[in-house]
């Protein structure tokens, strides 16, 4: 059974619905933020952060669609890898000046990028063929 999930070849999902469940999560997170009296900028730079990470997809979908195997496969490394330090050095940068602001932040983001990413496999592995 295991081998046919993962072996059947399946059409790279529609980006909109992990979209949409990502960008649900962080308003759902608004209303929680205001009733526990947190600091908004903590909400504010993850929905940021998201936000940012979603447009550096968006931007290597593109250009990887205009390159070839080789060179999309490259553009996609770099851009996997910049994604990720971008997000580390504004997350350090923020926990050196505000650890909490950091912490908050930190958790907006993975909590959308996590439903984000959950949605992305259920809507690869539901699909058939």
């Amino acid at each position: 059974m295991r081998d046919v999930l993962f072996s059947t070849p399946r059409p790279v999902p529609g980006r909109l619905l992990p979209a949409v469940g990502g960008a649900l999560v962080i308003a759902l997170a608004l209303p929680v933020f205001l009733i526990a009296d947190w600091r908004l900028a903590g909400w504010a730079l993850g929905a940021v952060l998201w936000l940012a990470s979603l447009a550096v997809d968006l931007l290597l979908t593109r250009v990887k669609s205009r390159t070839g195997n080789l060179a999309a496969s490259g553009v996609q490394a770099f851009g996997l890898f910049f994604k990720a330090v971008g997000l580390l050095v504004v997350l350090l940068a923020t926990a050196v000046t505000s650890p909490h602001l950091a912490a908050a932040a930190a958790i907006v983001y993975v909590l959308a990028y996590t439903f984000q990413l959950g949605l992305s496999l259920f809507v690869y592995f539901g699909s058939t063929r």
